[in-house]
């Protein structure tokens, strides 16, 4: 009997601990079910008030606000790097400008100088800011970076870009002007008769493979100043890395030119909407591609990576692709294996003055 008296009192405690525990689980469940349905409420009432506001705002201008009349304001400059995939995603903005309505405008510099006259640096700036009929437009060409303020302008066209592997992007070039692509198999190319292979170039010491091809990138970005153009410059580096990061939208890389086009889509959709489905599935995604390419040894490389003109190019590469992948961190999310798009992640609230 004495050990019954013990046991009951104990099992009458275990089942009251687990009632309390139940209970605990029970309220916190409940807290949080109230927090998630308090969140919904706020964001409701912050989505009236601001519907309310556009309301107003409507009625006083007169007229109905429209979504797209500023994106159908917009013009965007991709000032092509050479052998970048370029023609590709190209080819999707001709493939995508008949259904999402907007124009491809291609700039043909003479003998493809990248660097414009100031006469015609200012012709430009004036069609591209007033040439209205064009607009929303897509202007593409192999240019340097221009500077639209440097001309008064109040608004500004968007850059976008996409850079290579230094040596990857030469090395690409050097047969293009050889054997040249599958875009334009007939047409003849400069250097055609030459087949002498990079790795022999580079061995030999030729021109067209020496480090001072090489820098191309850099000045791209750094634009129409003539130190952007001085091979190895530490002033044309740092103003090209200025102006990625402050002047232009987004630069991708070759590499990774799908998630480039992807984060584009969801940006810029009066232009791109499609595009990723299209880059997959389309047949001109990679429609050109170098005829006879051969990669280059690892004894090519190294000596190439001796230059101070290749480890510039590269640095500059190497932040192009961190500040790439710095914004794909923060725009898609992976998930089995595919990237996902993240949603609108803000909201407005607590708009004043309230509406009577």
């Amino acid at each position: 009997m004495g050990c019954l008296r013990i046991m009951v009192p104990s099992k009458i405690q275990l089942l009251a601990v687990l009632a309390f525990g139940v209970a605990m689980l029970y309220i916190e469940n409940q807290i949080q079910s109230l927090e998630e349905s308090r969140a919904k409420l706020e964001l409701a009432i912050a989505r009236h008030e601001l519907a309310e506001v556009e309301q107003r705002h409507s009625e006083s201008t007169g007229r109905e606000i429209s979504p797209l009349s500023e994106n159908d304001d917009m013009v965007v400059i991709y000032n092509r790097v050479p052998k970048t995939a370029s023609t590709s995603f190209t080819n999707i903005a001709y493939d995508l400008c008949g259904k999402n309505h907007f124009h491809v405008l291609h700039i043909n510099t003479t003998k493809n100088n990248p660097v414009m006259s100031l006469q015609d640096q200012v012709r430009f700036v004036r069609n591209v800011t007033s040439w209205r009929e064009m607009n929303p437009g897509f202007f593409h060409g192999h240019v340097a970076y221009l500077d639209f303020s440097k001309y008064g302008v109040r608004r500004k066209p968007l850059y976008i870009n996409v850079l290579r592997d230094p040596i990857e992007r030469l090395v690409s070039y050097y047969y293009f002007l050889r054997f040249g692509d599958d875009y334009r198999p007939g047409l003849r190319r400069r250097k055609q008769g030459d087949k002498k292979t990079f790795d022999e170039c580079v061995s030999s010491g030729g021109s067209d493979c020496a480090p001072e091809k090489l820098w191309l990138q850099i000045p791209f970005f750094c634009g129409h100043h003539s130190e952007c153009w001085n091979a190895g410059s530490r002033w044309a580096l740092e103003q090209a890395k200025y102006n990625l990061v402050n002047e232009y939208l987004l630069v991708g890389v070759t590499e990774e030119l799908e998630d480039f086009i992807m984060i584009l889509e969801v940006t810029l959709p009066r232009f791109f909407k499609g595009a990723t489905e299209l880059y997959r599935t389309g047949k001109k995604s990679h429609l050109r591609k170098t005829t006879e390419k051969k990669p280059p040894t690892r004894e090519t490389k190294a000596k190439l990576q001796q230059s101070n003109i290749w480890k510039m190019e590269n640095e500059f590469y190497e932040f192009a692709l961190e500040q790439f992948q710095f914004v794909r961190a923060h725009a898609v999310r992976e998930k089995d294996g595919e990237l996902n798009v993240l949603g609108q992640s803000f909201f407005y609230e607590k708009i004043y003055p309230k509406v009577n």
